[in-house]
């Protein structure tokens, strides 16, 4: 059996364990960004509830990563909530970003935030300051050898010129990194 296929059917085994255990996913599973977003869904005018990221939330990010410079399929994301609503438990969300390894972990919001700080509670203790440590929004800080930043209400900026250029310039401290060769 060729490599490219073992690693291929361990990806497809990982994310179907993923997938068993209520995990909600959505994007490309091989990507450098990993959007988590905590809140759910706001359903639309005619009261069908989006698929995750599939919403003007979802629109507005595929269009700010694209003008960072990132491939439009350069993006996964991962609810910190099971396919029944409630929170994911912290290994499960743990094991979640692990499986995507992404090089960019982005908190939409706070309850996804908040749901990353659990998670690794052990490595965010150790960083350099409280504001690191409690991933405080407009903050880039290193865990893991991944970028993590938290936004504060993404969704919620859509509505307010504000607040979306405050999102845009947190946006802009994650410009792609390229590849380590």
């Amino acid at each position: 059996m060729d490599v490219r296929q073992e690693y291929l059917d361990k990806a497809r085994a990982e994310l179907g364990d993923l997938a068993q255990a209520g995990v909600i996913m959505t994007g490309n599973a091989f990507s450098h960004v990993l959007l988590v977003k905590g809140e759910p869904e706001v359903p639309a005018a005619d009261g069908s509830v989006p698929r995750l990221l599939e919403g003007p939330d979802g629109k507005a990010l595929h269009a700010a990563l694209g003008a960072l410079g990132y491939a439009p399929e350069d993006w996964g994301g991962l609810s910190v909530n099971d396919a029944e609503g409630y929170p994911l438990v912290p290994g499960t969300l743990r094991l979640a970003i692990a499986t995507l390894d992404p090089d960019t972990l982005v908190a939409l919001d706070d309850a996804a935030a908040a749901a990353i700080r659990e998670a690794f509670a052990d490595e965010l203790v150790e960083l350099e300051s409280l504001d690191a440590a409690t991933l405080s929004p407009g903050l880039v800080v290193r865990v893991l050898g991944m970028r993590v930043l938290a936004l504060g209400g993404f969704e919620k900026s859509l509505s307010d010129p504000k607040a979306k250029q405050l999102m845009w310039a947190r946006l802009k401290q994650l410009p792609p990194q390229g590849e380590p060769y």
